[in-house]
């Protein structure tokens, strides 16, 4: 009997070893790059609504369960311009990333032009682990996800040996694709791969532009620590997903921020080089009065609705001259908010003591000045005209 008991004993050992020693191990790589310093969407348009750090981090809390095991990266290019309002940009970016977890973040070509002082010093207070092909900053990272040791670099001649090693890089697609080595390539170039490519054995992504969207790429490994199959997912940002409220608060800060520059930066000149809709009414009232009734009269009011007012990216298109002798603030120049006539008309100075001076015509690149792609995805020239026409 005991014998009998053994036996089985064993048996069942030896047959539930293969499944113990045969288990799957899954990694997912979440990753974004090419943000290009943008915080969140403008908002301008329901169909380009989507992105924003405090939703990513908002879906990522949400989802850290069915997400898990993973690693999360951004492959560069991330920051503002080399301005005031970019570096405030790029603090902010870095600020939020702390925040939400990233396992690392590299630096690209944008990040590049800024002072390494500076990048380091912001990297630092906000625990980033910064990866960067420079004799100043780490050029690799070696962490552990499920027992598997993972190998982050950003010299594409520089991949290690029985690890997982993933590549971050701003090179262009057709140079990616001749890298050797290396298991995953996330790009940061602004290009767009809508599925991963496979060249040289090698998984090759690029981050979403802007951070529209965020990458998903499910890794699976046999035994021996090697990838065996892969699927990709893109999971979109809109407006549906619950906002992290410590990132909002970061961005809230950063709007806070750029009115302050705002103010101490851009300056109203003292030359009215803008006349204001209410000198055009003096002429043109029949005109004036059926631009009322159009969304540009309330242009400005939909910034102050959202706390934008004070942010220069936005104002630029939501007033009258803004940057160059034309509207300041509420205050100072509350005659010329909102898109008026000289918004598409030219400024009024000259027209103004002599009449038959015309004012430029509105063609289609005028209006392309501010219905770019990005903000205004659905826009027709002609359809558009017919909405404003007076």
């Amino acid at each position: 009997m005991k014998r009998i008991l053994l036996i089985n004993l064993l048996l069942s050992i030896f047959l539930a070893a293969p499944a113990a020693y045969g288990k799957e191990r899954v990694l997912n790589v979440l990753y974004t790059g090419s943000l290009q310093g943008e915080l969140e969407p403008c908002g301008c348009s329901p169909k380009t609504d989507f992105g924003g750090l405090a939703r990513l981090s908002g879906y990522l809390k949400e989802n850290k369960k069915k997400l898990s095991p993973n690693i999360l990266i951004d492959a560069g290019n991330f920051s503002g311009e080399d301005t005031p309002q970019g570096r405030l940009k790029t603090e902010t970016l870095l600020k939020a990333y702390g925040i939400i977890g990233y396992d690392a973040v590299a630096f690209g070509k944008r990040e590049a032009v800024f002072r390494e002082d500076f990048l380091s010093h912001v990297s630092k207070k906000n625990r980033i682990r910064a990866v960067y092909d420079s004799p100043h900053y780490t050029k690799s990272i070696m962490t552990k996800k499920d027992k598997l040791n993972i190998h982050l670099g950003t010299n594409p001649e520089r991949y290690e040996k029985g690890k997982v090693n993933i590549l971050l890089s701003d090179t262009d697609i057709s140079d990616a694709e001749t890298i050797k080595g290396w298991d995953v390539i996330i790009l940061s170039s602004g290009e767009e791969i809508e599925e991963p490519l496979k060249a040289n054995g090698t998984i090759i992504i690029s981050g979403s532009q802007r951070g529209k969207k965020l990458g998903i790429l499910t890794l699976r490994f046999d035994n021996a620590g090697n990838i065996k199959d892969y699927r990709h997912r893109w999971q979109p940002l809109g407006s549906d997903i619950r906002e992290d409220k410590a990132v909002r608060s970061v961005l809230n800060d950063y709007d806070l921020r750029v009115a302050r520059l705002f103010k101490e930066d851009i300056k109203p000149l003292t030359e009215a080089k803008y006349l204001g809709v209410e000198k055009c009414a003096e002429c043109h009232q029949p005109f004036v009065e059926s631009w009322k009734k159009t969304k540009h009269a309330g242009a400005f009011s939909s910034l102050e609705r959202v706390g934008k007012s004070f942010d220069p990216e936005c104002v630029i298109c939501h007033a009258v001259g803004f940057g160059e002798g034309g509207f300041y603030n509420m205050e100072a120049t509350p005659g010329l908010a909102g898109v008026q006539c000289e918004v598409c008309h030219g400024a009024g100075r000259e027209h103004l003591p002599v009449m038959e001076k015309p004012l430029q015509p509105v063609t289609e690149p005028v209006c392309l000045k501010c219905h770019t792609k990005d903000r205004s995805p659905d826009f027709s020239y002609e359809s558009y005209r017919e909405k404003i026409t007076h």
